[in-house]
């Protein structure tokens, strides 16, 4: 045994929700070897003392845009088209470099707050692959797709620049480090592109056996405009286009209506709700329980740290749950425990990770994080769920192990040279997305 976690209480959101106190884990091999009330008779090489701790499966993020860390807090209190506006400037001077150094940050943002794997939906999909394989995150990255084929131009998805980009990618990274990376592939919206993409990046993508992650009816607008265009709405109008046939994330899933949710059902999609950045953004947020009925995997998701303003998974958790019961009238609606499943188990499931992590739980991946429970705010605790979803925050994460290994503990990041990252974002990435004297 490499690790044991001693005396420590144990979510480990298995099959029958089991909560242990006072129990010990046990890493081998970067797996989940023991999880038991009993100290094991093994000798292990390391032993982390749990006393007044709680480990729990890692977050994971479905839904966020890593590179964007870049641009926290730039466009806050801005209307949403003068939000955009001055995003889209910004992210015009951006390039690989600038991108993989703001990745870099969000990830050690992201391990600090207990988050284990992320999918990731933007641009330069190799630089933030770099970032992830050397941090030792896992991640679902896609390519964020986009553009207009005029009807009457040939399409043909080997030459055409977003694909071949998408294909390298695929190549390279698609099952690294035995699967800790995934390469998806993506278009950022039905209102960006159209059906000459869709059909295209299917195909390739039921050939190649990868997913899909994609933007869906996040606002009434986008809604009327394809109904206008088409007379059907998005989902029904990309599934004619068979853009479901392979496993697929969509964030937002907002404005569908009930024959939608029920045909995204029955094709698996997994919807992504993102309450807090959208309402930052004055939107409604995912209706989770009408998706719930209708057949769906609901995940959680941050957006990126320019939509959210931080990328802490613990406060999700806690808005999903509050904008069901405040939308429902019902203040038992969302319990914790199924916040946390959201954020966890359907999380993994939302990635296909659902057979290596999402429980804590002997013979999958030692995905994990450890809270401090000794806090005033987490005293005393009654309900350690509750505790978790209701009073905890991500600045009570201790350590986050990915793999048995820890890639964060006590401030430290083991991986990622922070004070590098932050001088590569200072002397280059802000000054070429801010200095307006920047030559291109």
């Amino acid at each position: 045994m490499d690790t044991l976690i001693s005396n420590v209480t144990i979510v480990t959101m298995n099959e029958r929700n089991e909560v242990l106190f006072g129990a010990f884990l046990g890493i081998t091999d970067g797996k989940i070897s023991s999880v038991t009330k009993a100290a094991p008779k093994e000798q292990p090489k390391t032993i982390i003392d749990g006393t007044g701790m709680v480990v729990m499966p890692g977050l994971i993020n479905c839904h966020t845009h890593l590179a964007t860390s870049m641009l926290r807090s730039y466009c806050d209190d801005l209307s949403n088209r003068e939000a955009l506006d001055a995003q889209l400037q910004k992210e015009d001077k951006m390039d690989s470099r600038s991108a993989k150094a703001a990745a870099l940050l969000s990830i050690a943002e992201c391990l600090r707050f207990g988050i284990t794997s992320v999918s990731d939906l933007y641009y330069y999909p190799n630089a933030t692959a770099e970032a992830v394989a050397e941090s030792g995150i896992k991640a679902n990255l896609a390519l964020s797709s986009y553009r207009f084929i005029d009807q009457n131009e040939d399409f043909d998805f080997e030459t055409d620049e977003q694909c071949r980009e998408l294909v390298k990618v695929v190549d390279k990274w698609h099952g690294y480090d035995n699967g800790r990376i995934k390469i998806d592939a993506g278009i950022y919206a039905e209102y960006t592109s159209n059906y000459k993409l869709w059909e295209g990046l299917a195909g390739y993508a039921c050939e190649q056996g990868i997913g899909m992650q994609l933007h869906l009816a996040e606002t009434q607008g986008e809604v009327d405009s394809c109904l206008d265009r088409t007379g059907m709405g998005p989902a029904e109008l990309l599934n004619c286009h068979r853009l479901f046939n392979v496993p697929t994330t969509a964030a937002g899933c907002v404005h569908l209506e009930d024959h939608e949710r029920q045909l995204l059902g029955k094709k698996k999609v997994s919807a992504v709700a993102m309450p807090l950045a959208a309402a930052k953004a004055g939107q409604q947020t995912t209706p989770i329980l009408d998706c719930v009925k209708a057949g769906m995997n609901v995940a959680l998701g941050t957006g990126g740290a320019i939509e959210c303003g931080n990328l802490d998974m613990f406060e999700v958790m806690r808005g999903a749950s509050m904008a069901v019961r405040a939308a429902s009238g019902d203040p038992a609606a969302l319990p914790s425990q199924a916040a946390l499943m959201m954020a966890t188990v359907c999380g993994a499931r939302a990635q296909g990770r659902a057979a290596e992590c999402g429980m804590i739980k002997e013979g999958l991946d030692a995905d994990l994080c450890v809270l401090d429970f000794s806090a005033p705010h987490l005293i005393p605790c009654h309900n350690v769920l509750n505790g978790l979803v209701y009073g905890a925050k991500g600045g009570d994460v201790a350590m986050t192990m990915v793999r048995g290994k820890v890639l964060y503990q006590n401030g430290k990041f083991p991986t990622i040279d922070l004070q590098k990252v932050v001088e590569e974002l200072t002397t280059y990435a802000l000054p070429r997305l801010f200095d307006e004297k920047t030559i291109e």
